[in-house]
């Protein structure tokens, strides 16, 4: 019996904002046949009975940091997509401020050889820009790479674009799709004053969203729109963490038609400030974790499209680093494995439906970046599939995650739902708590 050919047997398949019971049969890589009337199995074919459960597409995480290489004490390529996968994950493009930081075209292919050899989810790798790289950035081969990061604010490594004239020239000279981390540098330095004159060294960790604030967000986000608009660029920004940026983005348009897009990410549609009390450093991100009206604001907008895709910002950090105090602990902390058990959980919260759910984490990212054959479920397209019980409850315990760092900011949480099997290009890479490491994910294509 063949490992790489598979019937999917009454499944309840979410898709392309339908949901309907279907057989789904698997030959190789691709997606053979989706059959609403039933498909007869055969003698090479591994019969899976998928009744009770939920068929969705796999979901493409536009936005992780998995330590490789040089800081590999934190995360590696191999341990973040293993525990991707097991979160139903089967897609991921990673950021360039590892060390050192990708910024020539050598350096950022060494990481996409790493991925090859280790990685059991499929993979994209940013390019990244700084002050001086342009002619490197400019080399990046759309049709291979996801595109272009842009920290337009320090967050870890040093990559802060800080520069007017080198901002002008990556948005006026790129073609490929700019993502961006918003968060003004100036506005963030003045009221880290302010909060050092009020508190001293021993700042709480209750200041992160005052001292990282709205304004810092907008006035940040607000400069990268204006260039987009003024040069026509594809840009991206990630993250969004306040109600105040929502209005600089617009659903008055088809997503494959939008040159402006935004992202929100796991924790900002999950946590609020009042949380820092019981998490601590856990939860300190960039940007930071705000107020329940914004997360409120920007769960809302997810559902009315002003936000395209869903991510994790996967940024793991060891447990020894996060329990310093304020000033010291590094902003992050990992998500892959419980970004979908999340998201189902605002589901049965009635915060989402399930097709908006599988939109925003599989359909939108393959529709922004222009991913070829992947994030539907299509005849003919890579066997990305996911495997859910909706029903199966699922407690993050320590023994159960698969981070090399070790822990979770859901340690404790007892989720409805629970990832089964997750299928990356036709291969079965997790069943039921188990790992096939037999076959590695593939690199992303796009259409430039």
């Amino acid at each position: 019996m063949s490992d790489s050919t598979f019937l999917i047997k009454g499944a309840t398949v979410v898709n392309e904002n339908q949901t309907f019971e279907a057989d789904v049969r698997i030959e190789g890589e691709r997606i053979a046949q989706i059959s609403t009337s039933g498909l007869t199995a055969n003698n090479q074919e591994r019969v899976i009975d998928a009744r009770g459960l939920h068929l969705i597409p796999g979901m493409i995480d536009d936005q992780v940091h998995f330590r490789e290489p040089g800081l590999t004490h934190k995360a590696e390529i191999y341990t973040e997509a293993k525990a991707a996968v097991s979160g139903g994950i089967t897609s991921f493009m990673e950021m360039p401020n590892t060390v050192p930081n990708a910024l020539t075209q050598k350096l950022l292919e060494d990481k996409y050889q790493i991925a090859a050899k280790n990685a059991l989810a499929n993979y994209s790798f940013f390019m990244g820009a700084s002050n001086d790289n342009l002619e490197e950035v400019l080399k990046t081969n759309a049709e291979d790479v996801c595109g272009i990061k842009v920290f337009m604010g320090s967050s870890t490594g040093n990559m802060l674009v800080d520069s007017e004239a080198v901002l002008d020239n990556i948005f006026r000279n790129c073609s490929m799709l700019i993502a961006t981390h918003c968060e003004d540098e100036a506005t963030i330095r003045a009221n880290t004053a302010k909060a050092i004159e009020k508190f001293g060294e021993d700042i709480p960790i209750a200041q992160h969203p005052i001292i990282r604030d709205e304004l810092a967000c907008f006035r940040s986000s607000s400069k990268a729109v204006e260039l987009a608009k003024k040069y026509n660029t594809r840009l991206h920004v990630l993250h969004i963490s306040t109600a105040k940026e929502l209005e600089l983005f617009s659903n008055a348009i088809e997503l494959t038609e939008k040159r402006i897009t935004a992202e929100a990410c796991i924790h900002h549609l999950w946590f609020t400030d009042a949380d820092y009390e019981k998490f601590g450093t856990r939860i300190k991100w960039n940007p930071a974790v705000k107020f329940q009206s914004d997360r409120d604001a920007i769960r809302q907008a997810v559902n009315d499209n002003i936000i395209d895709v869903i991510a994790t910002d996967h940024a793991p950090h060891t447990k020894e680093e996060k329990a310093n105090k304020y000033g010291e602990a590094p902003s992050g902390g990992p998500l892959v494995q419980h970004a979908l058990p999340a998201l189902f959980e605002l589901y049965h919260d009635g915060v989402f439906s399930l097709e908006k759910i599988v939109d925003k984490t599989s359909h939108s990212l393959a529709k922004l970046f222009r991913i070829k054959d992947r994030g539907f479920i299509r005849e003919g397209y890579y066997a990305d599939l996911v495997l859910v019980d909706l029903n199966k409850p699922n407690i993050v315990t320590p023994q159960s995650l698969h981070y090399k760092c070790g822990w979770s900011p859901f340690e404790g949480q007892q989720f409805k739902a629970s990832i089964q099997k997750t299928f990356v290009s036709g291969h079965l890479a997790y069943d039921q708590g188990k790992f096939n490491e037999s076959k590695k994910g593939q690199r992303l294509k796009f259409s430039a």
